[in-house]
């Protein structure tokens, strides 16, 4: 059985929060070319398809400085933690 996708606006934010408290902004990577638009739009995606959602939202409000990993689990991750390492 297929997952229903979460609210895209609901996603929009909380897959910019986890690249903010990461120290990322998703827009300034895009203006240099590390991220795709359609990758932009292909993570919100996945985050709206997550079952971590309250996990991750609960992992949003303890954080309180810049960290180097997403949350446990997170389905960017990956792009997160490579668009983090410096070019």
């Amino acid at each position: 059985m297929r997952q229903e996708l979460g609210d895209p606006m609901r996603h929009f934010f909380m897959t910019r929060s986890v690249a903010r408290v990461m120290g990322l902004s998703l827009s300034e990577e895009m203006q240099t070319g590390n991220l795709a638009p359609e990758a932009y739009a292909r993570m919100v995606t996945h985050c709206r398809g997550c079952a971590l959602v309250e996990a991750c939202e609960k992992w949003l409000s303890q954080q309180a400085a810049l960290v180097a990993l997403p949350p446990p689990g997170c389905c960017n991750g990956e792009t997160l933690t490579r668009l983090r390492r410096p070019n």
